[in-house]
């Protein structure tokens, strides 16, 4: 028997495979409390309907995601290959936060650690701006979202080949998303 946590979990699990895939309009209650062995009945209980699960697998999503990104002070073209990563290894992430802009859900600013993600992002940018390790003429918020964008790109990308399991060109395409962002953060010389 499942105490109420362990069903909310498994709730929740359903939830981000079915809204990941199907978007919020698309996804069926009936097919997340069959997946995840409950009644629709304990499912609207929990979480009352279905914008509001929805909310909550975005906010955990955005949350693991955002953990997972966290740019440190000298480090800001790892934090591509961290994105990078991230977006190959974990699809759903991205697909619930395309699915919410889709669907019209105004995003709220990411946390990590329940600490908003863009305050330390920029801070590092600042830090490395100031120390001569990038350019100064980059707004520190243009430029977080022009490299989540690089590193996210064959993540995103509608090229047939973008999805491959070969280590060689996945590791081939991370090392170039470090070089982007390594040549665009660079301090003029």
């Amino acid at each position: 028997m499942r105490n109420t946590a362990e069903l909310r979990d498994m709730i929740l699990a359903a939830a981000r495979a079915e809204f990941a895939q199907c978007g919020l309009a698309g996804a069926r209650i009936d097919r997340i409390a069959r997946t995840a062995q409950a009644s629709k009945e304990r499912l609207y209980a929990h979480f009352g309907d279905k914008k509001t699960l929805f909310r909550e697998v975005l906010a955990a999503d955005s949350a693991e995601f955002f953990r997972a990104i966290s740019l440190r002070r000298g480090t800001v073209p790892d934090f591509v290959g961290d994105v990078y990563d991230v977006a190959r290894d974990h699809p759903e992430h991205l697909r619930m936060i395309t699915w919410a802009r889709l669907e019209g859900f105004a995003l709220d600013e990411p946390l990590a650690n329940d600490e908003p993600v863009f305050a330390d992002s920029i801070a590092a940018i600042e830090a490395a701006q100031a120390a001569g390790h990038g350019d100064r003429t980059w707004e520190p918020t243009d430029l977080i979202a022009l490299l989540l964008a690089i590193g996210m790109a064959w993540a995103t990308s509608p090229h047939p080949d973008a999805s491959t399991d070969d280590p060689a060109i996945i590791a081939r395409r991370g090392a170039g998303a470090v070089e982007a962002a390594a040549r665009i953060i660079a301090a003029p010389r």
